[in-house]
């Protein structure tokens, strides 16, 4: 994979594991004791300096109480990927707020394409 490749890539995940992080109303600080790293590790994951390795993203997943798929296919652009992110996201709504956003993205669909 490109350099560039790879820096996006860290990047999209680092997000996704602070967004994951802040809606576990965890910080930094209690994150890197449970991994047993320091605050700075954490800080530069969640910045995309640095790509976490597979075993940290299951240690991440842990934490959160999600799938390591969840960390990873949050960054994907593979429509499968984003389909089963835009599940999880309608899957705590209720039946017409989930209805209201299904019309909102047919419409935007339509135009965009």
């Amino acid at each position: 994979m490109p350099e560039i490749e790879m820096k996006r890539l860290a990047g999209l995940v680092g997000r996704a594991i602070a967004k994951r992080r802040m809606a576990c109303e965890l910080t930094q600080e209690q994150v890197a004791e449970r991994l047993k790293i320091g605050v700075e590790a954490v800080s530069r994951i969640e910045r995309g300096i640095v790509l976490p390795t597979v075993i940290r993203l299951g240690e991440f997943a842990e934490i959160f109480q999600c799938d390591v798929a969840d960390l990873v296919t949050e960054t994907s652009a593979r429509p499968t990927d984003q389909a089963r992110h835009l599940e999880r996201l309608l899957s705590g709504l209720a039946h017409g707020d989930r209805a209201m956003i299904l019309e909102i993205v047919e419409r935007l669909v339509v135009r965009l394409g």
